[in-house]
């Protein structure tokens, strides 16, 4: 990999990562379905130059209803889930759940499109999901006042993403990818609007709420969406979904550093383990030359 590209995966973890700092902070403020309208309905906003270069608004139109889709269970619903987790969980907590997306998409492209399971990626999925006990043992509780409900909504967001990758793998392989990232944030937009129009909050946030929102739309979503097509031309997806590893780590960095969070132990050593999962499963580390086997979906998964 070239310093160039190496460069930009990091600051695609960074990105990616703060982006549970951001909903951490605006989520109260506007609630998670508003939060995640404004943060679509302006990444497609500052998207559309890129959907209107290059023919790419033809191929949007040619494809519109699975970038519909694509634009539902990759942005719109899994977007607003782990807004909703945040309310409960920390920046990092929710991060290193968000980990397990890969894991998730391996185990869907099992169960709906057939690609083998080796040995070894079933020993990660076992890995990497006793990762996820280790981490939510004992944050459970459904009682009012619990985590258990943000616990739940974060896993459903990451499997979200695993159905959404082999769903763009099955019903969008040859659309142009910058063409399906732009077209999904407006079809999230479109999706999440009547919702977040109800849910709207009574009170106007904060300078610093509608900080968070510019960021979050902007940085960790606009910019990051060509950051990550970029890398996945220039390296390859199989290199590309190296920035799983990365986002963790930057999840946990910024909440510490910039909302204080506490970083536990049980919260590296959880994380450490989901990450080893992930990168059996996803063949990162394979023991031997894999078969030839179907190239595994890489999800979008931020």
């Amino acid at each position: 990999m070239r310093p160039r590209d190496a460069v930009a995966l990091v600051a695609l973890a960074a990105l990616w990562g703060a982006s549970f700092l951001f909903m951490r902070v605006a989520a109260p403020r506007f609630g998670p379905v508003p939060l995640i309208e404004l943060r679509v309905a302006l990444a497609a906003l500052a998207l559309l130059p890129v959907l209107l270069a290059g023919g790419r608004l033809r191929a949007a139109r040619a494809n519109a209803l699975p970038i519909l889709v694509v634009g539902a269970i990759n942005s719109a619903l899994p977007f607003s889930l782990l807004a909703f987790a945040t309310l409960s969980l920390t920046a990092g907590f929710a991060s290193v759940l968000n980990a397990t997306a890969p894991m998730f998409g391996a185990l869907v492209a099992w169960l709906w499109l057939g690609d083998r399971l080796s040995a070894w990626r079933v020993a990660g999925l076992a890995v990497g999901f006793g990762g996820v006990l280790m981490l939510v043992w004992g944050k459970t509780g459904f009682k009012p006042g619990g985590s258990g409900l943000a616990v739940v909504a974060a896993l459903v967001a990451t499997l979200l993403y695993g159905v959404a990758a082999n769903y763009t793998k099955r019903r969008l392989t040859g659309v142009d990818p910058l063409a399906t990232a732009a077209g999904s944030q407006v079809g999230a937009a479109v999706v999440l609007a009547p919702v977040a129009a109800w849910a709207w909050p009574r009170s106007a946030p904060p300078a610093s709420a509608w900080a968070a929102v510019a960021a979050l739309a902007l940085a960790c979503t606009a910019v990051a969406y060509i950051l990550y097509f970029r890398l996945i031309a220039n390296v390859g997806p199989a290199k590309a979904i190296a920035v799983t590893f990365l986002i963790p780590v930057f999840g946990i960095l910024w909440g510490a550093v910039v909302l204080g969070e506490a970083v536990t132990p049980r919260m590296v050593g959880a994380c450490a383990i989901i990450l080893a999962g992930t990168a059996l499963t996803t063949g990162l580390f394979p023991r031997r030359a894999p078969a030839r086997t179907a190239a595994p979906a890489v999800a979008m998964s931020r």
